[in-house]
This record gives C-alpha cells, sequence and structure tokens, in this order.
C-alpha cells in the first residue's frame, strides 16, 4: 500500500481510536476532574495521532521528531490512565482496552520512527 497521507498510516488510524477510548474514558470521570486529569489525558491522547499527521508532511528528520513527540505523548498518557485506575475512574474494561490500544500504538510508532530512520 502506498502511503500517500497521514491518514493511510496505521499510527495515525490506531491513535485515533486511541483518542476515542479516551474520550469515553474521561466523559465518565467526575465533573470536579474535567479541568483537571480529564483536560490532560484528552490533550495527550489528541497529541498522539496530531503530531503524525503534523511530521508526515515536513522533511524525514522533522518526521522523525514529531514520531518522538507522539511517543513521549503516548507515556505521558499512559501515566495518567494509571493514575486515573488508581482513583477508580472508569471501568475496567475500558481501562484494559485502552492500555492494549496503546501498546500497540507505541509499537506502531516505534516501526515508523524506525523506518524513517533507514
Amino acid at each position: 500500500m502506498t502511503i500517500r497521507t497521514y491518514m493511510d498510516l496505521e499510527a495515525w488510524k490506531e491513535g485515533i481510536e486511541l483518542a476515542v477510548q479516551v474520550y469515553q474514558l474521561t466523559d465518565r470521570f467526575p465533573r470536579y476532574e474535567r479541568f483537571g486529569l480529564s483536560s490532560q489525558m484528552c490533550r495527550a491522547a489528541v497529541s498522539i495521532p496530531s503530531n503524525v499527521a503534523e511530521g508526515q508532511c515536513k522533511s524525514r528528520k522533522e518526521f522523525q521528531h514529531h514520531v518522538s513527540h507522539s511517543r513521549g505523548s503516548l507515556q505521558e498518557l499512559m501515566t495518567l490512565v494509571v493514575i486515573a485506575d488508581r482513583r477508580s475512574y472508569g471501568s475496567a474494561d475500558l481501562l484494559a482496552e485502552i492500555r492494549v490500544r496503546a501498546d500497540r500504538e507505541g509499537r506502531l510508532l516505534s516501526g515508523l520512527r524506525r523506518s524513517l530512520m533507514g
């Protein structure tokens, strides 16, 4: 398959699905978390595919840089997921689904980064 736009990249597609799941999770958080943990989780989740999209139209080196930012946002998100879990926010099933999807996204981003280095 030929990559024409960022929307063809599996890392972008998976990142979008991860962000949607994070929004589903945070929709159920207590109201007082709306401007705290909820907001921070959504920003981190949205940053993952957004950086892939932004980087894809730039030079190879800049794309690598944006993929690195996506990986950093993914790690930030997973830290926030741990906090949400420890605070008992959200269902255990949805938290588990997010962890699985995030793990897959991490592998996709690592593969994308390696392909850009070669």
